[in-house]
């Protein structure tokens, strides 16, 4: 069941918590991004992180990254002022925080156009021409050269992946001591309340959005980040 605050399974004020508990390797995602980042940009001077959920990633990314200036923004106003409230005060000149908006209608100054663009588990809700427009979007607001980094939930190949992809990712959830009600609403909400694609298709929409470099560079149970490049 979507919440009323944000399209998660988790209310805003649980989500840091929760989340780990229901994705294997979550915090992994935003670690795993800092790296590649710093891989292959160094040192960015503008990073926008959409569907910023409660700013955790841009509060790791403060910590490494010390003359980046980051702009965030979410659907969610509860997830936004859950953000604000962890940032603001220990980083209030490199934070900018848009008002509550899907990554397709984001637009930013030419003198705010980012290096660098997050999208966490984000676009997972929209329907396929959905994301193609989001990610177009970003591509567009992207500078020459700049980096785009998605991880999402995917989809297996076949009918006997996705049932055994689901029953996988059911024994962590279960290892982890959720609730077996919570984690049966939780996987009832596939190709419900959220639309995996698989990975072919994550690729070849990110080509099609105009990026000249698409790469997968993680993979575990249904989730899977890329990297790509303007």
């Amino acid at each position: 069941m979507v919440n009323e605050d944000n399209r998660s399974s988790h209310k805003s004020n649980d989500y840091d918590l929760e989340i780990i508990d229901t994705i294997p390797y979550y915090e992994s995602f935003h670690n795993e991004s800092l790296k590649i980042i710093k891989t292959i940009l160094d040192d960015p001077d503008v990073w926008l992180d959409t569907g910023c959920g409660t700013g955790t990633l841009v509060q790791k990314a403060l910590k490494v990254f010390d003359n980046t200036y980051f702009i965030l923004v979410d659907p969610s106003l509860e997830m936004l002022n859950l953000a604000k409230n962890k940032l603001s005060k220990h980083f209030p000149d490199r934070v900018i925080f848009l008002e509550p908006t899907g990554t397709e209608n984001i637009t930013l100054d030419d003198d705010c156009k980012p290096n660098v663009i997050t999208a966490i588990q984000s676009h997972h809700y929209m329907s396929l021409n959905e994301r193609f427009e989001a990610t177009t979007n970003c591509f567009g607001l992207l500078k020459h050269n700049g980096i785009f980094i998605t991880f999402e939930n995917v989809r297996p190949t076949t009918a006997s992946g996705v049932e055994i992809g689901k029953e996988y990712w059911k024994n962590f959830q279960e290892s982890k001591s959720r609730d077996e009600k919570k984690v049966e609403m939780h996987l009832k909400r596939f190709d419900v309340e959220y639309f995996p694609i698989t990975i072919d298709e994550h690729i070849s929409l990110l080509k099609k959005s105009g990026f000249s470099i698409v790469e997968m560079f993680w993979r575990s149970y249904m989730q899977a980040g890329f990297y790509c490049i303007k």
